[in-house]
């Protein structure tokens, strides 16, 4: 019988667990997030269920699961930081009897601004890993998600980082604020809302944010083109931020949310090449599996 082994990548908002056999993926869980209760619990829970089917040697993860509060505090590699230098720490312990290493995250001060990170680190090394060429030179790398990493390689090693909760931020004013108002009919799509949030998002945030609601109660747009609007809005502002017009980015995460970004960049005449998040996040958390072998 062959002995499998979990490779996890826990964020502020969920779980992803994968069940490997050699280098092939055979098996995926998701649970809640790492800050959302027991996250001993939660994690043993779903390796009980994998150790019904055959044995685990070890379990590696990366992200929100080495935050204070969360599985266990794995701390920081300062920047700069190369695969070695993220890797030559961790933190271990047991969970249903089997042996757990968490990685640690990476911090550094931009400009004089205190940034951490805990999970996209995985997932820069890894693409540096499927990518060889991107280990060369300079290269400008987004990471959109809850908290979007801005981060910057020279020659394989994160040099620097900044981060914009935009996905945060988009949660709580589409989702718990009066901006897209009630659930009544309306005209508009999310996608239209989002091009008009581009067209407006050079100007002040908080004057342009109320259009989301003006626009539905005096022009009968729809909840839906609203939520696209304060994204629109919230994406171009950021990456205009980030990025001068031409600039190349590479773009790492969910395919849905990079092509947002990617129109984003589009409109300022960057070119963005896209990587999956979860093939790069497991490139990462193989190169670690590896070198704590």
């Amino acid at each position: 019988m062959s002995v499998n082994h979990v490779l996890g990548d826990w964020g502020t908002t969920r779980l992803r667990l994968f069940r490997l056999d050699g280098e092939d993926v055979v098996a995926r869980l998701s649970g809640p997030g790492a800050l959302e209760g027991d996250a001993q619990g939660a994690l043993a829970e779903r390796l009980e269920l994998w150790k019904a089917e055959g044995p685990l040697s070890e379990v590696v993860l990366c992200g929100m699961a080495g935050a204070p509060g969360a599985l266990v505090a794995a701390g920081y590699a300062a920047c700069p930081a190369d695969a070695a230098k993220w890797l030559s720490s961790r933190t271990q312990l047991e969970v249903t009897g089997i042996p757990v290493s968490v990685l640690p995250g990476l911090s550094c001060h931009t400009d004089g601004v205190p940034e951490v990170m805990r999970g996209e680190e995985a997932q820069v090394f890894g693409a540096l890993a499927l990518h060889p060429e991107l280990a060369v030179g300079a290269h400008l790398i987004a990471l959109p998600g809850t908290h979007c990493k801005w981060v910057t390689v020279q020659n394989g090693t994160i040099t620097g980082f900044r981060t914009h909760p935009t996905g945060e931020l988009f949660a709580l004013l589409a989702g718990k604020s009066t901006l897209t108002g009630p659930d009544t009919p309306g005209e508009g799509t999310v996608d239209e809302g989002f091009a008009r949030g581009l067209e407006r998002c050079g100007e002040p945030l908080t004057g342009a944010l109320f259009e989301a609601r003006g626009a539905r109660m005096l022009d009968g747009r729809s909840k839906d083109w609203s939520r696209g609007y304060i994204s629109g809005l919230l994406i171009g502002g950021e990456v205009a931020a980030r990025v001068t017009p031409g600039a190349s980015v590479v773009l790492i995460g969910d395919p849905a949310l990079s092509t947002l970004y990617d129109r984003a960049l589009e409109g300022l005449g960057c070119t963005a090449r896209r990587i999956d998040g979860d093939a790069a996040v497991l490139a990462g958390l193989r190169i670690a599996k590896e070198r704590i072998a």
